[in-house]
């Protein structure tokens, strides 16, 4: 099968990954006469072949359930056998963004390690790229071999037991990115800067130590790279819960408050003008200032208060009356995250080779 396409059906040889639970993920391999044994029942996996991806299936006792899922890099890479330390997605996704990486893209990659970061660069480069990959470790490399043949990669994918820090990589202009996840990476910067192409390519180094990020940047610049850069990628979670606030109840509306806070006054003006009905228009134009005097002394005030405006009220000086007596609750829905420390992963430090 391959990691690259999908398919419809279980076949025989398959590599499957099985889903028992939220927390719970494995690899199968699909043999006729095997049995996958689990705490949810026996489920052999002749019965397996010919079921459609994605289907529940229940085991024989009705005991239980599992889903069979299509392999991808991504969970692969929850579910491979650990043969060193990997990288994990949030990482992966990256250096794949970074590199610049799409179908028909040349790949050097030093550290084949358990695959992780292999099967994602190759997903990303199929069909017509290539991934040269090379792993100092000759047990591990050759198990990376049989794992990408049988992932159906094996067309794509050179994979060569070598120490590249001493021996370099053999290949001159040729990628377009080259990958290091090396214990001193500065030491094959020189070979990367021949196996990218003439016309330029990206580098990325990773390492988990921030000493081995301040060595790799200095060769880095000394051999002639620009736009160096370093990153840290964490994953942090958040649990979603319900959060009850009060409610501020602010009063009433300023044009409510206006009109409160002014009909006392109305009132006194409509009582002084039948008062003064009788009085000549002079007079009478001097009340209307006078009240207009009193009005606009009243409105400049800072805060003012009185049996006319009851009890427990302020005015500021746009004359908003705000109660500070919250009576109702809100009920929000909110993302906070979880008090922990989050795990460190490592640096990524990228490159770029101008032509």
């Amino acid at each position: 099968m391959s990691f690259a396409k999908y398919k419809g059906l279980v076949e025989d040889g398959d590599t499957v990954i099985v889903y028992l639970g939220r927390t719970k993920k494995d690899a199968l391999q699909i043999k006729q006469g095997s049995v996958l044994n689990t705490k949810f029942g026996h489920f052999p996996h002749n019965y397996l072949i010919g079921q459609k991806y994605g289907k529940k299936i229940y085991s024989k006792s009705k005991k239980g359930w599992l889903y069979l899922l299509h392999a991808t890099p991504e969970l692969w890479t929850t579910t491979l056998p650990h043969r060193t330390q990997i990288l994990y997605n949030a990482d992966i996704s990256m250096v794949l963004l970074q590199l610049d990486l799409k179908p028909g893209s040349v790949v050097v990659e030093a550290g084949t390690g358990s695959g992780s970061m292999s099967h994602s660069i190759m997903r990303t480069i199929a069909p017509t790229g290539h991934l040269y990959t090379f792993e100092f470790h000759e047990q591990r490399a050759n198990v990376a071999r049989d794992e990408f043949v049988r992932h159906g990669f094996g067309d794509i994918v050179t994979v060569a037991n070598k120490d590249v820090l001493l021996n370099g990589f053999g290949l001159n202009h040729v990628a377009d990115a080259v990958f290091l996840d090396l214990p001193s990476p500065w030491d094959a910067v020189k070979f990367s800067k021949d196996a990218l192409k003439l016309s330029g390519g990206h580098l990325c180094s990773f390492s988990p130590c921030i000493e081995q990020v301040q060595q790799t940047c200095t060769v880095l610049e000394e051999n002639g790279f620009k736009d160096i850069r370093s990153m840290e990628c964490l994953q942090r979670k958040h649990d979603v819960r319900s959060i009850t606030l009060e409610e501020p109840n602010f009063g009433k509306s300023e044009e409510e408050n206006d009109e409160e806070v002014n009909e006392p006054f109305r009132k006194r003006t409509r009582d002084e003008t039948e008062e003064n009905d009788g009085e000549t228009g002079a007079e009478s134009n001097e009340t209307t200032q006078n009240k207009g005097y009193e009005e606009t002394k009243y409105e400049n005030s800072e805060e003012t208060t009185g049996e006319n405006f009851g009890e427990n009220l302020a005015i500021n000086n746009s004359r908003r009356v705000v109660s500070r007596k919250c009576k109702q609750t809100l009920d929000i829905l909110a993302a906070c995250p979880v008090r922990q420390t989050p795990g460190h992963t490592g640096y990524l430090t990228f490159a770029v080779l101008y032509p």
